[in-house]
């Protein structure tokens, strides 16, 4: 169990974000909830697939998507104008969402190190990506009259400690 601990704490905290830690393709319970195409429904991490297996499960969840809307959006990096692929897209009831799953630390601003490092500049660039998708996914949201919201493991119930 402690070693298992200790690789969690070094997946999540010491080790580089990396996208392939966990994916794979996930087969709704309820297809005919899912807006898109049901046999092509891809998670990138655990959290996205739980949050999958929720969407999938929840009465309440009158249809749902997954990286299903495209949303235009500046890059700070070189300027030219990109697409945003929000993580999810849901209806509960008569109201729509759009969802970002991330974890925590990628939604605070990197502190910075004594010694500004490779690392250290990516993690800024990214961030700084992740605030204009968002601002741009917000003014989307706002004029569709939906609501965006980002999701962290504090908001899925996910702990490694």
């Amino acid at each position: 169990m402690l070693l298992y601990k200790y690789f969690c704490y070094l997946t999540v905290f010491i080790m580089p974000y990396s996208k392939k830690l966990h994916q794979g393709k996930f087969n709704p319970s309820n297809p005919k909830k899912y807006r898109g195409n049901v046999t092509n429904i891809v998670y990138r991490s655990s959290y996205e697939l739980k949050f999958m297996k929720w969407c999938d499960l929840n009465e309440n969840i009158v249809e749902w998507g997954s990286e299903e809307i495209a949303i235009p959006y500046r890059s700070p990096i070189d300027g030219k104008i990109h697409r945003y692929f929000p993580d999810f897209y849901i209806k509960v009831n008569n109201k729509k969402y759009l969802i970002e799953i991330k974890p925590e630390r990628f939604t605070k601003e990197p502190k910075i190190p004594t010694r500004k490092t490779k690392r250290f500049i990516e993690e800024v660039k990214q961030y700084g990506t992740n605030i204009a998708k968002w601002e741009s996914a917000t003014e989307f949201c706002l004029d569709q009259g939906w609501e965006f919201k980002i999701l962290t493991e504090k908001e899925l119930g996910i702990s490694y400690k």
